[in-house]
């Protein structure tokens, strides 16, 4: 790399670094391409992006970020996943982590908040964004759902009340 696509990758993972919810520090112990190519594609599916950056322009581009603290994470062969949900990318790399012992999760950052290990691990337990997205669909729509069913009912009662006195005649 010369001089100005240091510069140039400086700016954008600085500007990736300024946008996104979650950065988790991943450490490499030796993934093939396959296994690699494999965990990218699952965190693009699940709205996330991992990257192996240089440790040293990583470090320069946290600089005036909130995820500043977690420069001391990065060293050895690192590499990055990022994602707009707080919850995804760590999702995503604890579930590969478990099935690949060549991924080891080394800590990360909610916005300025540093996580450890524990941390992600406990963040990728947690619902993302869409799951409790539609959790508060559902508590609004359930009291809608009642309420219908309430004015409803006192109808429904009387047809029944009608139905078994024609019954009743008929018999």
């Amino acid at each position: 790399m010369d001089r100005s696509q240091k510069t140039e990758a400086v700016a954008q993972l600085s500007e990736v670094f300024n946008e996104v919810g979650v950065v988790v520090v991943t450490r490499n112990l030796g993934l093939t391409v396959d296994q690699s190519t494999d965990l990218r594609n699952k965190m693009r599916e699940a709205g996330a992006s991992y990257k192996v950056a240089k440790n040293r322009l990583a470090k320069l581009a946290l600089k005036d970020t909130d995820y500043v603290g977690i420069d001391e994470y990065l060293t050895g062969p690192t590499a990055l996943a990022w994602s707009v949900d707080p919850v995804a990318a760590a999702k995503v790399a604890v579930d590969f982590a478990k099935t690949n012992d060549k991924l080891e999760i080394v800590g990360g950052s909610m916005g300025a908040q540093v996580l450890d290990e524990a941390g992600i691990r406990s963040l990728a337990s947690m619902p993302s964004l869409d799951e409790l997205r539609g959790t508060i669909v559902g508590l609004v729509n359930a009291p809608a759902t009642k309420i219908a069913r309430v004015v409803n009912e006192p109808a429904a009662k009387l047809a029944r009340v009608f139905g078994a006195y024609g019954a009743k005649d008929a018999a």
